[in-house]
């Protein structure tokens, strides 16, 4: 017996420390997946092009660059409107070079619903700042992606979104907390109007600022659930990378 507790314990010693969680959740009649990735010991990235220079388009074709590094993707979302070609309709950074430059004034669709934002990744943290906060600060971001509207601003929902809507879509976002430790990914498993996701983010998920990602298309990667979602090209995507043989 002492033995077998003595492998245990070596055993559960050895296992990985997990850093990205995902799970079902429901509030408000309607169901989630939620996924929180710490920033301070996961590493977030995003994708866009190969590097022959085309867009990566899905979570497998990204995996596999990976793969050849010696590396895994442990979780994936779709993170920024595109246009047809999936180049950003937005800012963005990839590995510190702008692809995309900030894009502050009001425009149609959902992007421009003003006020927008930009999820900024740096090493040990992930934000989401107001697109003209974001202006001010100027952020040394590795890693940035600009999308629309903002679901939660300074704790308070985007003004734009009406309780009595009648607009439903599946729909996926991004929240960060107050000091960047943590960045909190979500997808609505169900049509959902903007009111009720950003509630999610402001009332359940208790964060300060939370980003929308898009609308239908929404798209997920998370093995730990045996989900992987297929269906559109995608433009950005964001990404937990590990090691291959963690």
């Amino acid at each position: 017996m002492m033995l077998r507790a003595a492998a245990f314990v070596l055993l559960s010693w050895a296992l990985p420390a997990w850093a990205v969680t995902c799970e079902d959740t429901r509030y408000q009649g309607n169901s989630y997946t939620i996924c929180t990735v710490d920033a301070a010991k996961e590493e977030l990235r995003l994708f866009l092009y190969n590097d022959e220079g085309a867009p990566y388009g899905h979570f497998n074709a990204i995996d596999r660059a990976l793969q050849s590094d010696g590396e895994t993707l442990s979780f994936g979302m779709n993170a920024g409107m595109y246009h047809d070609d999936r180049a950003p309709v937005g800012h963005y950074v990839e590995n510190g070079r702008e692809v995309m430059r900030v894009i502050a004034n009001p425009g149609p669709g959902n992007f421009g619903l003003l006020p927008n934002g930009i999820l900024c990744l740096r090493p040990g943290r992930a934000d989401v700042f107001e697109t003209l906060d974001y202006v001010d600060q100027s952020p040394n971001c590795a890693f940035a992606t600009q999308s629309g509207p903002m679901l939660v601003i300074d704790g308070a929902l985007h003004p734009r979104f009406l309780p009595d809507s009648t607009s439903r879509f599946i729909r996926n976002g991004v929240g960060t907390t107050a000091d960047g430790s943590k960045a909190i990914f979500a997808i609505s498993n169900n049509a959902v109007t903007f009111h009720e996701f950003g509630s999610l983010y402001r009332d359940h998920l208790k964060l300060p600022n939370a980003l929308f990602f898009d609308g239908n298309i929404s798209r997920l990667y998370a093995p730990d659930l045996k989900r992987d979602d297929f269906g559109f090209a995608l433009g950005p995507i964001v990404g937990a990378v590990e090691p291959a043989t963690r």
